[in-house]
């Protein structure tokens, strides 16, 4: 059975597609499912931030199949593990959920490599490209051990 595995940002231009990026290439395509989408609408249909794109992409990623979308409430059915990029978007999250089932599913991405310590992916979107550089490198962490442990 195919695990599904769905990250989540604000506006899924920035953290959760480098995320969805990185953890696809590093996991085989046939075992796990990787997708991301946006707490917020506000860029649906859109290509991930040309910041993303280059920094991904410096590393052998290539973001530009990718499109944003809002996460919505099925998504709870649809995915057995949610990651979100930070406590703000996990409690937007949280708030949709119908079940102790569904809360259970929402998880912080960097608590993978950094247990328990509650750590946000912070939003690169009104910095310079150092920004995405620092988040490339949290997020490439975080999907190393959640590919090595929790696959």
């Amino acid at each position: 059975m195919q695990k599904k595995i769905l990250m989540v940002c604000l506006g899924n231009i920035c953290r959760s597609p480098l995320a969805e990026g990185i953890l696809k290439s590093k996991v085989n395509s046939e075992e796990i499912l990787v997708d991301s989408a946006g707490t917020s609408a506000y860029h649906a249909g859109e290509l991930p931030d040309r910041r993303s794109i280059q920094v991904a992409k410096k590393y052998g990623i290539d973001l530009t199949d990718q499109r944003s979308r809002a996460f919505t409430k099925s998504d709870f059915e649809k995915f057995d593990i949610i990651y979100a990029m930070d406590i703000s978007n996990k409690n937007n999250i949280l708030k949709l959920a119908n079940s102790s089932t569904d809360k259970e599913k929402v998880k912080l991405i960097l608590n993978e490599a950094n247990p328990g310590m509650n750590l946000e992916v912070p939003d690169p979107y009104y910095g310079g490209d150092q920004g995405f550089e620092n988040v490339y490198q949290m997020l490439d962490e975080a999907c190393q051990v959640i590919a090595e442990t929790k696959l």
